[in-house]
């Protein structure tokens, strides 16, 4: 839980604009909703995934529908809606040919999505059942892209305008912890799940909160640990001791969020109680923590968050970076 209100803040113009606009099974498993079709049999691409590709197309490169081709065939997972991908992309104009954007291909310089309507619908279609690995050029229509929203001029894309994607699929988080189930901790809130994930959370009746941070397992992942330092995507649940009200929850707004865990050298970024309940957890956990005001918003009011709230969370641990 940040000390502020925004949970996600977006970097770059082009990533801003690509997911905010609104109009793990097997790719053998995976129904995509796109295939290849006429204009991406048209997008030349050579080069190794993961390097900078040479990519070619005759303009204007025109198309009423979104179209895959693969490139490059990957061996991982395939996407599956909902979940948080970190690709390599270059976008093109197609009517103009002119570059939008281009990887570095550094091997850090990734940009992610979430694959669900809050990204425009040619990645969330073009990226659904690519595998992980996997090089794949995607032809985006107007109507998929800028074309509702009349364009969009500070990328100098016309309402008419289809795009050129390449995208390399670097990695797939998890879309829910998928660790072993672990023994409920006497005294912790209560957890039950739907059958999407979303948990319910049961506070203690007639118990005063504990005094102290107070973290069970409730979930055991086998991946890989979070630390000071790293950047870990969740989801989560929050709800006040006293009230037993949800106060926030990423499951409710749609997306995982990514949460950097603080080092030391800089200030701000999460609440203690929260920080320290997630460091030295495994990805594929899930847990619940009950975090006193001390280690929480202490005396001061934080949005629906009154002055001296014990808080509980639930979260689940979709990966680290």
């Amino acid at each position: 839980m940040r000390r502020v209100p925004a949970l996600i803040a977006t970097a770059g113009l082009v990533l801003a604009t690509l997911t905010a606009c609104s109009p793990g099974s097997a790719a053998a498993d995976c129904t995509a909703p796109v295939s290849a079709g006429d204009a991406s049999k048209l997008v030349s691409v050579t080069g190794d995934f993961g390097s900078a590709p040479t990519i070619d197309f005759p303009t204007p490169l025109k198309t009423d529908t979104t179209q895959r081709s693969e490139i490059i065939a990957g061996e991982g997972p395939g996407l599956v809606e909902g979940q948080k991908t970190q690709v390599d992309m270059s976008i093109f104009n197609a009517t103009t040919g002119e570059s939008i954007q281009e990887a570095a291909y550094d091997g850090e310089s990734l940009s992610s999505f979430v694959l669900n309507d809050q990204t425009l619908a040619g990645i969330t279609d073009g990226l659904l059942c690519a595998q992980v690995g996997s090089r794949v050029a995607v032809v985006a229509s107007p109507d998929d892209t800028f074309g509702p929203a009349g364009g969009n001029a500070d990328l100098k894309v016309a309402e008419d305008d289809s795009l050129v994607f390449v995208f390399d699929v670097v990695k797939a988080y998890l879309t829910r912890a998928d660790g072993a189930d672990q023994l409920p901790v006497a005294g912790l809130p209560a957890v039950v799940l739907a059958e999407d994930g979303t948990p319910g959370i049961t506070i203690p009746p007639s118990t005063d909160p504990p005094t102290d941070l107070e973290v069970g397992v409730l979930k055991k992942g086998d991946g890989e640990k979070v630390t000071a330092g790293s950047t870990v995507t969740v989801n989560y649940t929050g709800v006040l001791w006293d009230t037993k009200e949800v106060f926030d929850s990423s499951w409710a707004n749609g997306a995982p969020v990514a949460f950097p865990i603080p080092d030391g050298s800089t200030e701000g970024g999460l609440i203690p109680g929260f920080a320290e309940a997630l460091t030295g957890q495994t990805v594929g956990s899930q847990i619940v923590a009950v975090i006193p005001p001390d280690q929480a918003y202490g005396d001061q009011a934080n949005g629906a968050i009154p002055a001296n709230s014990t808080l509980v969370f639930v979260v689940d641990i979709l990966g680290v970076d």
